[in-house]
Formats: C-alpha cells, structure tokens, sequence
C-alpha cells in the first residue's frame, strides 16, 4: 500500500498546535523532538485536545519509525512490497552481465591494438628484440641511415611480407605517402673543444614523402641519397605512415568487424645531444565503421540482441533512478514535520536532517546515471557510431562498482554487519582529518625525495613515481630494492637517503598507520558499547523509541491510509 505524499491544510494545523503545546509527559522527557511551546506562558488544554495532540505525536513517531525500516517490516506494516530490493537485485545481475560482456569486447579491441603495435615494431624497427623497451637506440651516423633505408624499404614491400590483413591508406586512387621529417637548430656552429658554440633556437623542419611503388624502384633510393640528415643540430627524425587493418575476431561475439587506421610514428629522438639516439615506435588508433560488410553465419536478429539487452538495463536503471529519488524527495519533505520546532526558536540538529537523506539512495541515483550514459555509449559503440571504448569503460565500470557497494545497505539489515557500516560512517570524518594531516607529511617527503634523490635514484626521478615508491613503503612493498639501487655516486647523497627512508618508514609505519588503526578501533568499541547498553545514539532516535508498535501491529496501515501528515505539504 503507497504512502501519499500529500498532506491537509487541517493536520497541518493539528501539527501546530502540537507543537504550540505538549502533554505534560513529553514536556518532562527534555528532548529536543519532545520540547513544549506554550504561547503567552498558558498551558490550559481541554481534555479532548490533548487527546488529539498526543495522537498526532504518536502518528509522528509512528510515520518516521515506518521512513526508517527495512523493507522485510515495511511489508509486514503494510503489505507494501520491497520494490525497490527486489530491482536492485534483478538490476545488480544484468549489470553485471552487461560489464563482463563489454570487457570481453573491450579485450579483443586491446589485444588487436597492442599485438598490432608488437607487429609493427618487428616489421619496421631493425633488429628489434622483444623486451629492449628504452634499450633500442643507435649510436653511429651510418645506422641512423640504416634504419631509415630498412624502415622505407619495408613500408614499400608491406603487403609481400606481413603476415596480417594490413593495407595502405588510399585517398581516392593515391596511397598516403610515408613522411619522412627532421628537426633542427636553425643555424648553430658548435665546438667542445673550445668550449664554444653559437645556436640559433628556432627549429626548422625538413620532410620528405615517399609514396609506395610496387616493387620498390630507383626513384625511392634517390630519395633517400638526398635526405641529408643534420646531426650536430638535430633534435630528431620522424617518420610517420598510416595503415589499415579489420578486426574480424569480433564476428565470434556477433558484433560487426571494425575498420581501423593505424597512424605510426618512428622516432629518433637525439633531443639529449649525448651520441645516443633512441628509436621508438608507437601508434594512434582510429577505429571506424567499414564501408561495405556482410556477414554470413550469423542472422542480424543475433547481432542486434546485446541492443535489446542493453536497452532493457537502461529501463531498468530509469525505472530504479526514479524509485530512488521518490524515496529521497520522502525523506527530505519528512524534515518539514519539525517545521514548528524551528519556529520556537530551537534549531534542529543537522546530524538528524541528515537521518531523512539516504546516502544509499544517492549512491544508488548516481550508480543509474552512469550506467544509463555508459550503456547509450555502447549501443552507439554497436552500431559504430561511436568508437570511444575508453569513456564508455569508465562509465560502465564506475557505474557496476557503485551498484555492488550498494549492496552493502541491505548488509546493513544484519546485526553483525550493521557495526562495521556503522563504524565505517561514524569514522568517516574523523578519517578525514587524519589523512589531511598526514598527507602534509606524505607530501613533504615526496618533494623532498624528488629533488634530492632523483638524480641517482630511478624511482625518484619524477613525483608520480615518487609517490608510488613512499605508498608502496607504506604498505612494506619493494622496500630492499629501494634501498638497494641507490646509486652510491655521492657519498652525502648516499648518506641522506639512508637517513630519509628509515625516519619515512619508522614514521610511517609505525607511528601513522598505527593511530589510524586506533582511531578506527575506538570508533568500532565506541559504536559497539553504544548498541549493547541500547540508549539512543540521537535526539531523533530518543523520539522514535517512545514508539512501542510492532511493524505487526496493524497501526502503520491505519495511519498510512489515513495519511497524517500529508498536509505539512502543500498539494
């Protein structure tokens, strides 16, 4: 049975002269639900009147006692069945669903992009071995032309020797043309010898663009005798070409092949001026909708299935979003019950505001958006419209683990499980503060460590690896090694480090991490010996608890169709 939001004009002045005026017993409970407003010092009720006040307050405590129960009680008060539980749990397993068939998309879009890069830096990178990551350079003027000559000349032969569906990009009857581009110091005289140099900052680019010829001929060769490179004044040569290639492993997931551009860069990067170029390849990706498709084995009811599905989770979680926010715009007008005690004078406590506002609701509310907006992007990923895999995975994955840790709030039903919610949001606050505090510590050590120990230490060279070393010593990971590669170069810095990391693990550790368990463990003995002695934690749960009915009681139902304090709202 539904509660009407709505409340009269006429019990919203039965809630007035309520609180204008209590019965002498809750004038003597001193609590803040329970204060008396007595106009012009008279206190002169007629019996009749009181009997209706302590009616109406019974109905208050009653109303908020049902806003409050869990939804096994809610239905035993009033038949009303959980809903919203029941499309939590339905909306948790097709999420789910949705997130482990998208990741298994996503997989196959990774692994073809990552195996193509592999591909491409064993086609066109001389002698490349895998794992050489950094190590790959050159060191001579004549393996700088080497390479450049192997790379053009494998670029021409491409569709002799791959083993792949990879092609040239056409525009119109023409091949893209390989681009072949050096930057350099505009004019510079440079002497070590003397000490002496004479540079000219601004950067020139000189290209060069090779079209593909089958098979490679002279024109090619002469090509590359005129390009001269410049290696005194260069800051690098880049080579850049864009081939196509279609993922067709997709068709076992009945989605439609995607048609993807791969835009490679090869870098000679001699920025550093130190006899050592470093070679690196790596690519952008495009992923586009092919042309012309036709798929055999697979009937387009098949393919279009994971739509249908996608959309049902989509009105599933608008049909959730909308339950939800009923839910908290109920709790927020259930605030306005105290309307009379503000006009007295007496501000309600907002540690008790705060009761009537679910944050399960809102984690819930946010949980629906997300998934409603990532699952819009992967239909429009389906129908290759969109080819944003990235965005959409965020949305999806923020969404599905915001769905789980909602599961928590029906944890919340059970005792035993209630006292870790309860300890986790009591310590919440106060977890806050401590880390602010401590991260003024934490942050001092990693400017600290940046410009102290980065010259001789590969994980201080920059503060994002910086602050990965200190929080992996925080938690005892990869302690030795750090130690251990500390380059012994300078003795005062050798000497230093020794003393940074010891006084950063001695306070961190034993010191940092061990208030913050206190501070945990009190809250967790404190919210313990709360609910063993029973007394109220709040002025709100003080009211509530002169509530004796039991959600079996048949009172709830009475007071729900009469519906009495629908008329603190205006219809």
């Amino acid at each position: 049975m539904v509660e009407s939001d709505h409340v009269s004009e006429c019990e919203m002045r039965f809630v007035v002269q309520h609180c204008s005026g209590q019965s002498s017993e809750m004038e003597h409970s001193g609590g803040l639900y329970s204060s008396v407003y007595e106009p012009n010092g008279h206190a002169a009720w007629a019996d009749d009147q009181q009997h209706q006040d302590k009616e109406t307050a019974d109905n208050l405590r009653r109303k908020i006692k049902y806003f409050f129960m869990n939804p096994c009680e809610k239905y035993k008060a009033r038949g009303r069945k959980p809903w919203k539980l029941m499309l939590q749990i339905i909306k948790i397993a097709i999420i789910t669903i949705q997130l482990v068939s998208f990741g298994l998309s996503n997989q196959m879009v990774v692994t073809f992009k990552e195996e193509n890069l592999m591909t491409f830096k064993h086609l066109f990178l001389k002698d490349y071995v895998d794992g050489r990551g950094d190590s790959y350079a050159v060191y001579r003027q004549d393996e700088v032309y080497e390479h450049i000559s192997y790379i053009v000349d494998k670029y021409s032969r491409l569709r002799n020797i791959t083993v792949g569906n990879h092609a040239y990009e056409k525009k119109g009857d023409t091949y893209s043309p390989l681009s072949l581009c050096q930057e350099f110091y505009r004019n510079g005289s440079i002497s070590p010898a003397n000490e002496t140099f004479d540079i000219d900052a601004q950067i020139e680019t000189e290209c060069l663009e090779i079209v593909p010829v089958f098979p490679m001929g002279s024109t090619t060769e002469d090509d590359l005798l005129n390009f001269v490179v410049h290696f005194k004044r260069l800051l690098n040569v880049k080579i850049k070409f864009t081939l196509k290639a279609i993922n067709l492993q997709t068709v076992r997931n009945r989605e439609l092949p995607n048609c993807y551009d791969f835009d490679v860069t090869i870098t000679f990067n001699n920025q550093a001026h130190s006899g050592r170029i470093k070679v690196d390849l790596d690519n952008d990706v495009d992923i586009n909708e092919c042309r012309d498709w036709k798929v055999t084995g697979a009937s387009p009811k098949n393919i279009y299935y994971p739509l249908l599905f996608d959309c049902l989770i989509i009105v599933t979680c608008i049909t959730s979003l909308a339950l939800c926010t009923r839910s908290v715009l109920n709790g927020i007008r259930l605030q306005f019950v105290n309307f009379c005690l503000v006009r007295q004078g007496k501000k309600v406590p907002w540690s008790d505001r705060l009761e009537f506002l679910n944050g399960w609701y809102i984690l819930i509310i946010a949980s629906d958006t997300l998934t409603i907006i990532g699952s819009i992007l992967k239909i429009e990923i389906q129908t290759k419209i969109l080819t944003s895999y990235d965005v959409c995975s965020i949305f999806l994955g923020t969404g599905t683990m915001l769905v789980w840790i909602g599961v928590i709030r029906y944890m919340g039903y059970f005792k035993k499980y209630n006292i870790l919610i309860l300890t986790l949001r009591a310590a919440f606050p106060n977890v806050v503060r401590f880390i602010g505090c401590a991260g003024i510590i934490y942050l001092g050590y990693c400017f600290c460590g940046w410009i102290v120990l980065g010259p001789y230490h590969e994980k201080f060279r920059t503060l994002n690896t910086v602050s990965e070393c200190l929080f992996s010593l925080i938690n005892g990971d990869d302690m030795y090694p750090t130690f251990k590669y500390m380059k012994q170069k300078s003795y005062l810095v050798w000497l230093f480090s020794r003393v940074y990391l010891y006084t950063f693990v001695s306070l961190f550790i034993y010191m940092i991490l061990s208030l913050f368990i206190t501070l945990i463990t009190d809250t967790y003995d404190t919210i313990k010996q709360q609910q063993q002695e029973g007394s109220p934690v709040s002025e709100l749960h003080c009211f509530m608890s002169e509530c004796k009915d039991l959600p079996t009681s048949g009172r709830y139902r009475v007071e729900g169709e009469s519906g009495s304090f629908t008329c603190c709202f205006p219809r």
